[in-house]
């Protein structure tokens, strides 16, 4: 099993000290960002399933960091924010947040919405939260990968990489996209990196890696995930 990514964005180091250790403790892993700037570019390289983001930051406001990711992601935002004026809610949310805390918070409180956001997007996205190949399971809540009932050992990016297929089920996913998608736009064209981690991938999830049933090669184009309904 694989952590799910946040991304806090807050330039109070207390903050920053309390959510680290909290949400880790809640099973997640944590990458952080100071300022609006940072936390744009890391959100485009790092790939977090959720964003925590203070409206409060010290180069923009973060209202516009919310207008800037929607511009090309759906990853949900959490508000975590002091402002408590109903126009701040309102305007962040209608710019595309997902939730609005108000600080001081409760780490329980901030937990369930996370946990919220994450069965939200997968709803939202039309996807199984469970798919199956081949004696292959994907627990996309759980992030559990099993093979036969066996718990299979992947690494969060083998994981993400094997996801971004499944949940396009049956469709070929052109190597670009699976490339920005799981790394970043900075690796659109590192075709030989993708190869690589396919064929680690298909290591562990394929019953024969050299004749793949599940993650299959479109020449010159992608792949696509073959599930047990396609």
């Amino acid at each position: 099993m694989t952590a799910e990514r946040i991304l806090v964005v807050d330039d109070e180091p207390q903050i920053q000290r309390f959510l680290r250790p909290a949400l880790g403790a809640a099973g997640y892993e944590v990458v952080e960002a100071m300022t609006g700037t940072q936390a744009l570019k890391t959100a485009a390289t790092a790939a977090p399933d959720v964003i925590i983001l203070d409206l409060g930051l010290p180069d923009m406001d973060g209202k516009d960091v919310v207008a800037s990711l929607r511009a090309w992601s759906k990853v949900p935002i959490i508000i975590l924010s002091a402002r408590d004026r109903e126009s701040e809610k309102i305007a962040a949310l209608d710019l595309g947040a997902d939730d609005y805390i108000e600080k001081p918070f409760g780490i329980g409180e901030l937990t369930a919405r996370i946990r919220a956001a994450l069965r939200h997007r997968i709803q939202m996205e039309g996807v199984q939260a469970q798919l199956s190949a081949d004696g292959l399971a994907i627990d996309m809540v759980k992030r559990v990968v099993t093979r036969d009932g066996e718990v299979l050992r992947l690494t969060p990016k083998e994981y993400d990489l094997l996801v971004m297929l499944a949940r396009h089920a049956g469709r070929v996913v052109t190597h670009r996209s699976l490339l920005t998608s799981v790394w970043g736009v900075a690796h659109g064209e590192d075709l030989h990196y993708l190869r690589v981690f396919i064929g680690q991938l298909r290591g562990k999830v394929e019953r024969d890696p050299a004749d793949p049933k599940i993650i299959r090669t479109e020449p010159g184009v992608g792949y696509r995930f073959v599930g047990d309904d396609d």
